[in-house]
């Protein structure tokens, strides 16, 4: 699911690019705002499963809740 999303992204990416006339300024701020809007996002996946995983040890959840929440992070993430 994930590798769709990204597929998605980059064409439509590629399909505005062509849009441009084909301008490499347009098409490597887009690239680097893609980048940084993904690094951002990956960003928060790792907060929340930080976080989740101190509401553990501290014993706020359980470890059924923590297994279901995990396993929610991992779904919206293309790295962990």
């Amino acid at each position: 699911m994930n590798f769709n999303k990204w597929l998605l992204v980059a064409a439509m990416a590629f399909l505005l690019a062509g849009n441009t006339a084909c301008s490499r300024s347009f098409v490597g701020g887009a690239a680097v705002g893609a980048g940084g809007a993904g690094a951002a996002y990956e960003y928060q996946n790792k907060k929340a499963l930080d976080d989740l995983e101190a509401d553990l040890k501290a014993g706020r959840i359980t470890q059924e809740e923590y297994l279901r929440r995990k396993a929610e992070i991992q779904k919206r993430s293309l790295i962990y």
